[in-house]
């Protein structure tokens, strides 16, 4: 152990004899000296300014105070990977002052092709949903939390939906809904900052920031499993119940 120490010692002296009280290391250091200059003549110039990265959308969405305003201004968001996949940026449709929302989670590949949430086939189931409990399409508002579709239509990635969500909370609050029916696992726990089971989510009603949400099955999942119609049909009577109440 002492012949170690002594080993050290000796070298660490020959390091500071050649280099001084820096420690040496032997890495490449070839582009090192471009980018320090560069960043010392940023430091010692209040002239120059920092490059401005490309224009992704438009950071003032905030401030409109209309969905038309708000569409163009985040139609051509780039924030995430999706943007660059998409067909269609499906925004959202319906009534602009709506008492009721629905919420999905993501287009499919034929609202990427319309640029509309809910169209062909599960679309058309949707509207026969509301229509049982007395709604018509154009009465409600309807939209996704994601506005572009995922390739294949997998699922919304988490950093996908928090990207997205300002943007339709956004919408929420132009609009002023009293009631959201979330469909699907996915959007329920996505709008409510949740991670339940579908189950879990449509035992309850739910509030966010003054407006009551409830949760059901996406259409999609009925179309596959038709046995769920039964559950659907109690929290849409449920989803209506809400509606009548508040809207009384």
């Amino acid at each position: 152990m002492n012949n170690i120490k002594k080993e050290i010692t000796e070298a660490l002296k020959d390091q500071q004899a050649i280099f001084g009280d820096m420690l040496y290391q032997e890495i490449s250091l070839e582009l090192q000296p471009k980018k320090s200059k560069s960043l010392a003549v940023q430091l010692d110039s209040d002239k120059v300014e920092e490059p401005k990265s490309e224009k992704l959308f438009n950071e003032d969405f905030e401030e409109a105070d209309s969905l038309e305003s708000l569409n163009s201004m985040i139609c051509e968001c780039q924030m995430c990977s999706l943007g660059k996949t998409r067909t269609k940026f499906v925004f959202g449709v319906g009534n602009p002052n709506a008492d009721a929302m629905l919420i999905g989670e993501a287009p499919g590949a034929d609202e990427d092709q319309k640029g509309e949430p809910f169209v062909g086939r599960a679309g058309k189931l949707l509207n026969d949903i509301l229509k049982a409990i007395n709604f018509a399409r154009e009465e409600v508002y309807i939209a996704n939390i994601l506005k572009c579709r995922p390739p294949g239509n997998r699922d919304p990635q988490p950093g996908e939906m928090e990207t997205c969500m300002p943007y339709l909370m956004k919408q929420i609050n132009l609009i002023k809904p009293k009631v959201i029916l979330c469909l699907g696992r996915i959007a329920a726990n996505g709008l409510l900052g949740k991670k339940l089971t579908l189950a879990a989510l449509r035992e309850n009603v739910y509030d966010i920031n003054g407006v009551k949400v409830v949760a059901t099955y996406h259409p999609a999942a009925l179309l596959r499993n038709p046995n769920w119609k039964r559950g659907c049909w109690e929290d849409v009577k449920k989803f209506r119940k809400i509606y009548d109440e508040l809207t009384a």
